[in-house]
């Protein structure tokens, strides 16, 4: 599985600067085919981070549409969601947290758009390696697909492998969108 991520983890970094930005914006309109998006809804992004796609089109198009938006921030093993502001500090990867904000749990937002490694037409996927999305998002094994909130991941079309091999703590997606495809 290491060697996956770290091929895959290439993979997206080889992406050029020009490319990668025309990408992340054909991600937005795979997102709003799929996605109603409402002004009561509390919905997750991340911070692009290791070559990850950026969802800052789609920031900016929650940002205009007065939907309020929440970051990932380490609490001790697992995720808190802190409403973005104005204020941030690096967590221990390096990685810009909202700080002087509300703090959410994973319970609370209504969408989760999350970053990946790598998935499979099963929306099965492989993160980093920390399992701070399994941990976090551990009370979706035992919900209806339905409940809130749906987990959507983010990826490159270059990210996708034929099958994953998954373990029992491993947390299966709503939804996978790429800049051509849903999932």
């Amino acid at each position: 599985m290491n060697a996956l991520r770290q091929s895959l983890r290439q993979k997206r970094r080889d992406i050029n600067i020009v490319d990668r930005d025309k990408l992340a914006n054909n991600l937005l309109s795979n997102i709003k085919k799929i996605v109603n998006f409402n002004k009561d809804q509390k919905i997750a992004l991340y911070l692009p981070n290791d070559g990850e796609v950026d969802p800052k089109y789609l920031q900016n198009f929650l940002k205009k549409q007065e939907i309020n938006t929440y970051l990932p921030v380490l609490v001790d093993k697992i995720l808190k969601f802190a409403k973005v502001g104005e204020n941030f500090r690096n967590n221990q990867y390096g990685i810009p947290e909202p700080i002087s904000t509300e703090i959410i749990s994973a319970e609370q937002l209504d969408i989760v758009f999350m970053p990946l490694v790598g998935f499979d037409s099963d929306k099965n996927r492989i993160g980093m390696g920390g399992g701070y999305y399994d941990r976090t998002l551990a009370f979706k094994k035992n919900q209806k697909s339905s409940e809130k909130p749906t987990l959507i991941g983010l990826a490159f079309d270059c990210q996708q492998v034929d099958q994953l091999e998954t373990q029992d703590w491993d947390v299966t997606l709503n939804a996978i969108i790429t800049p051509s495809s849903n999932y």
